[in-house]
């Protein structure tokens, strides 16, 4: 599972704060009483009801001990009969699990099959989801009626955590395993995906029935059914390996564009691992209202909306690149081998967290996955999730194990336990791992074992203070110079209650020589002493960027123009930056921010455009010359807008060519910036080009275009700008942005405009209720208030009609 709305949680300021570790909740594994060998399926749908009607062959045998019930989970269906070998078996049934009583007391080398015939209805469904899944209904009828033109029909399902036996009778708990098999019918314009193999498809008048079969044991969560109009895509085969991409026809073009890393990202995690993808197919579907990011269901991954992107963004970035590394790997980590429960989510999601790591080290190299850790790193250590252990027993609920610590925490973990071992011994710990478990659960003990039978290490104080504790370093650092005898002692002081252990590199330059120490921290005070022959221009803790922590020094701005010159990791250049940035004044300070437009990595470029002080910009031609040759040629699209954004701030008139080269860029970045730019040298011309671009751009250049819209008060725009508000108030990365959407909240709210108004309403009612689980409805609620308010003290001919239109909805997300 790849979610996406840890980046909501962090924007809104209203995270769900982590339960206690000293909590007595403990959560223990599912008890196995009986195992689950074969899952059968039949199902059709009701698109009126938005129900399914299904008959479920469940192949099991007890676990040990001798067994005459059977316990499934089945929430919130009617059971409409239920037998074994044609005989009527008695069960009773309280809306989450059937309790069947068997025939005989079977041993655990006696198998049974039971039949259900049932029906399955999701929207009575009580459960609850998570940070990560908005939504637990498991089974979801997108538009059923068919009403809404602008939105495809689609039936989707949606597992992880215990979704499964919302739409089919199982043991829904990770520590099972079955084989499976489905019959889906289904009207024929709909193309249906389900786990492994499509075995046939058999037409009956206006229906269909597609046959799906996967040979290969995996857990209940990952199964999938997917029903939709799509267009299926086929991708290069990877070993005989059918790779396949569902997607809505407008996008079918784009797909390959996409998704096309696909089949050599299965060739480098095959290789990396040492472990051939086990599975017989792989394929990937986009659908509609998803209830998150992504999810690995085996050999039928599921993505949502925002994997869709035009050509004008993936020439930018494609930003779901790490989602599909991310899931692929769960068919080794999750898939293969499964937690064995939620408690040890991390053998799954960590483990997936770090394949992006991997992914950008061995795609893109090196300084790409550094800039992908830091990201990776700074969302956990700023998302308030610190007092969470890796491994939790105890928690409030399941879901509440998918956040930052299991995701962004866990992956950066590997990370250091691959420093620490070294590459060979991480890979073939790996290895050995998925062999010995592989279509089984584990637990991190064992993890852990198969790592110090190969090394011969004992790793009990890793794993304790790093799956079984909370937190991570801050650390003080100090240095005393003895100038006689040539050294420095550089003193390490731990400032958090715990004590970690932990490597730590440590890069001495003299000069512009560097050389490296790598010391072992073993209290919470520690010092080190080092020779030089000639005294550090530097010292950089911390140097590789391995440790996850904090590190508090104190350096004045020469120690940084060095550090942003000569550091070799993207954190420490990027830090340095940020302090230059604030001193401009100084001549040398100036110099270094200009000389960052050069750096290797495109981040510290953009950085650099983005906090350059171009004030006097006569003083300052050559390096306005500079950003104007890096908006016209730098490799990057992202850096050439960034260029555009700047210079565009200089309102110079003799700059406009630059700008209409942009506004014909096929890079929508470019494009974006490019506009605002041009509005503010020849505002007619910005304004006349904007309102030419297709609808499919001005949905996606939303913020640049409401940028202008705003400033030129444009009234015939404020339907469109009230589209995006909600979004860019919330979801913007920049302060900019969330002051330019404030600003436009402000005018849609007070205005006479009942589609802008009508605009705005709609989407915060469906975002009050898809992020309801965060209190996110009653955000909404204050904000139509403050609109009420508003058109109470506007002149408007209309604000009796806007308002009682306001409170109308606001009614709908009040309970």
């Amino acid at each position: 599972m790849k979610f996406k709305i840890c980046f909501l949680m962090l924007f809104l300021g209203i995270t769900t704060i982590g339960i206690s570790q000293n909590t007595t909740n403990y959560k223990a594994e599912r008890e196995k009483t009986h195992s689950l060998i074969h899952t059968k399926l039949k199902v059709g749908f009701n698109f009126d009801k938005k129900e399914l009607n299904g008959e479920a062959w469940v192949t099991a045998k007890p676990y040990f001990y001798d067994s005459d019930t059977f316990v499934l989970d089945a929430k919130a269906m009617v059971i409409h009969n239920i037998t074994l070998q044609n005989k009527k078996l008695e069960y009773a049934y309280d809306g989450y699990q059937i309790t069947i009583n068997l025939p005989k007391k079977y041993t655990k080398e006696e198998t049974f099959t039971v039949y259900i015939n049932y029906t399955a209805r999701p929207d009575k469904v009580k459960e609850k989801g998570s940070d990560a899944i908005t939504s637990a209904k498991g089974l979801y009828f997108i538009n059923a009626s068919g009403l809404d033109k602008k939105k495809p029909t689609q039936i989707w399902t949606q597992g992880e955590t215990e979704g499964s036996s919302c739409w089919f009778p199982t043991i829904d708990a990770p520590n099972q395993k079955t084989t499976q098999e489905i019959y889906i019918t289904v009207p024929n314009k709909y193309v249906t995906l389900s786990n492994g193999e499509l075995v046939s498809q058999t037409k009956k008048g206006a229906n269909r029935t597609d046959y799906w079969k996967l040979d290969q044991k995996h857990a209940p969560y990952l199964f999938f059914l997917g029903v939709g109009e799509f267009e299926i895509v086929e991708d290069a085969n990877y070993k005989n390996i059918p790779i396949n991409y569902y997607v809505e026809k407008e996008y079918a073009p784009y797909a390959k564009q996409i998704f096309g890393n696909t089949p050599e990202m299965m060739q480098f995690f095959s290789e990396k691992l040492g472990v051939a993808f086990p599975w017989n197919k792989y394929s990937q579907i986009v659908v509609r209202d998803y209830v998150s990011g992504a999810m690995e269901n085996t050999t039928a991954v599921v993505h949502g909306e925002q994997a869709y992107q035009k050509p004008g963004q993936l020439i930018d970035e494609n930003k779901h690149e790490n989602t599909i590394a991310h899931e692929l790997f769960h068919h080794w980590f999750g898939n293969l081998v499964t937690s064995e429960s939620w408690s040890n989510l991390t053998l799954n999601e960590s483990f997936a967290n770090y394949s992006e790591y991997l992914w950008q080290e061995h795609k893109y190299g090196s300084e790409a996955a550094e800039m992908h850790l830091y990201d990776n790193n700074q969302l956990y250590l700023t998302g308030q999730e610190s007092d969470k252990n890796l491994v939790r027993f105890n928690y409030d609920d399941k879901e509440d194990l998918f956040d930052l610590v299991s995701y962004n925490k866990g992956g950066t973990i590997l990370h250091m336990l691959r420093n620490y071992l070294g590459d060979e011994a991480f890979f073939l710990g790996l290895k050995t791992y998925l062999n010995e478990y592989k279509y089984q659960s584990a637990e991190v003990p064992q993890l852990r074992l198969i790592f110090e039978k190969i090394t011969g290490k004992d790793l009990n104080w890793f794993f304790n203070q790093w799956y079984y504790g909370a937190n991570h370093p801050t650390i003080s650092v100090s240095y005393d110079y003895n100038l006689i005898r040539k050294t420095v002692t550089v003193n390490i002081y731990q400032q958090q209650p715990e004590k970690f252990q932990f490597p730590l590199t440590i890069d001495i330059f003299e000069g512009n020589k560097r050389r490296r120490e790598t010391v072992f921290i073993e209290n919470n005070d520690a010092s080190f002493t080092f020779n030089y022959k000639k005294q550090p221009t530097l010292i950089q803790v911390n140097a590789d960027g391995v440790l996850l922590c904090e590190i508090i020094e104190n350096k004045v701005l020469s120690d940084y123009i060095f550090q942003l010159k000569n550091a070799l990791n993207y954190g420490h250049r990027r830090e340095a930056l940020l302090e230059i940035a604030k001193k401009q004044d100084d001549k040398d300070a100036f110099n270094s921010v200009v000389a960052a437009m050069d750096d290797t990595s495109y981040k510290i470029r953009i950085l650099a455009l983005e906090n350059i002080d171009l004030i006097n910009k006569f003083s300052k031609k050559d390096a306005i010359r500079k950003i104007m040759q890096m908006a016209k040629e730098d490799n990057k699209t992202l850096v050439k807008a960034a260029a555009i954004e700047t210079l565009g701030k200089l309102i110079d008139p003799e700059l406009k060519q630059i700008f209409a080269d942009g506004l014909e860029s096929e890079s929508f970045a470019v494009l974006g910036k490019s506009l605002v730019a041009m509005y503010y040298v020849d505002k007619d011309l910005a304004i006349k080009k904007s309102k030419e671009l297709p609808d499919e751009v001005r949905k996606i250049l939303a913020t640049p275009l409401t940028r202008i819209f705003i400033e030129a008060n444009d009234e015939s725009e404020l339907a469109f700008i009230a589209k995006n508000i909600i979004s860019g108030m919330y979801l913007s990365g920049t302060t900019k942005d969330k002051a330019l959407y404030t600003k436009a909240f402000d005018r849609v709210a007070k205005s006479n405009n009942l589609q802008a108004i009508k605009n705005l309403l709609d989407d915060m009612v469906a975002k009050g209720i898809q992020y309801k689980k965060f209190n996110f409805n009653q955000v909404m609620i204050n904000l139509m208030r403050s609109m009420v308010s508003k058109q109470e003290k506007s002149t408007n001919s209309n604000r009796e009609r806007n308002i009682a239109i306001i409170k109308t909805n606001m009614a709908s997300l009040i309970e």
